[in-house]
Formats: structure tokens, sequence, C-alpha cells
């Protein structure tokens, strides 16, 4: 037994606190994970919640508008791709598919359909660029960003597949060397 002078106090374990503190810390950490993972789920369910196309206004090159629940109208398989004329990866993507396009349409009268964000400042260049590479397939242009808001695009390229009745039924973030394979695979899918 250890006496103890007057006025003097028991000394307490150094680490209790320090314990204390850590336990807390990670608790915090845990919550705090937690809650960023219930939203990231919940944000990813609510994109795979969006089945078929939103019906906002975009517009074509000349300048008419044009209500997106169309694009899922056609009753053919059909490609969307988000992109831009400041993206690489967006240009590369697409040099990909028009070189497979023609192909993809024999084979499965695959529709492709590009959506331009670039806004009102640089919508210019998305004419010019078109023209340059000779694209032709259909390109609009979502200056507002409405069409992009309403599925969730964050980032861009950001492409989608839609069955013949216009459900997405694929959707696919970035571009690497041959990324548009799948999107192929996925029409090939549908019966």
């Amino acid at each position: 037994m250890k006496l103890m002078n007057r006025g003097s106090k028991p000394q307490r374990h150094r680490g209790t606190k320090t314990n204390t503190n850590k336990l807390r810390n990670i608790n915090a950490k845990v919550v705090k994970t937690t809650c960023l993972c219930t939203f990231a789920t919940l944000l990813l369910l609510n994109t795979f919640a969006q089945k078929s196309l939103p019906d906002v206004s975009i517009k074509d090159l000349k300048g008419q508008s044009i209500a997106t629940k169309q694009f899922g109208e056609a009753s053919q398989p059909t490609i969307i791709s988000f992109w831009a004329t400041w993206c690489k990866p967006c240009l590369q993507e697409i040099n990909a598919i028009n070189e497979n396009l023609e192909d993809w349409k024999a084979e499965k009268k695959v529709r492709f359909i590009a959506i331009s964000v670039d806004d009102s400042r640089s919508k210019g260049r998305v004419t010019t660029l078109i023209n340059s590479k000779k694209w032709q397939f259909e390109v609009y242009i979502d200056e507002n960003g409405d069409f992009q808001r309403a599925l969730n695009v964050l980032n861009v390229p950001h492409t989608f597949v839609l069955d013949t009745q216009g459900k997405i039924i694929y959707q696919h973030t970035s571009y690497a060397s041959g990324d548009e394979e799948a999107y192929i695979e996925t029409i090939r899918k549908i019966k």
C-alpha cells in the first residue's frame, strides 16, 4: 500500500484521457464514413432508378429546341454521349464510336447521339469541330445543363445505352481505349 502525503491527489493512469480521445476520433470517422457511404448509395440508387430519359429541352446545331424524351422513342438501340469540345477523352471516345458506327448500324441499327455540354461562350466551337471531323451523327447542345443535371451527369465523357424501348440499360463515365466495345456488347444482349 502506498502512502500519500497530505494534499496530494491520487495519480490517474496517464493513457486514459488519450485513449478516450482516440476512441472519439475513431467514432467520428466511422460516423462520417457511414454518412458518406449512405449518401453515395442514395445517389447511385437515384441514378439507376432513372430508367428512361427525362423530358427536358435542348437545342440542335441550328438553335431549334428538341425534347429529349424523343431520343428514347426511336424503337432502336441508342447510345447517348455527353461530351465537350475541350475534353480530350470525350473526343477520343466519339472518334472511336464514329469509326465503328457504320458496322454497328448494319448489325443492330444503332443510333448515336452526341450531347455537347459546352456553354453559350464555347458552343460555337461545336459546329466547327463537327465539320472538321466530318461526323455524320446527331449532335445537340445542352448549354444550360438541364439534360445533364436530369441524368446526374457530373463528368464528361458520360455515356448511356438505351434499349429499343428507350430504357437506360447501361452507363459509363470516363474513357479508355476499347471502352466503346462495352456499348455494342450491351446492345448485342438486347432481345
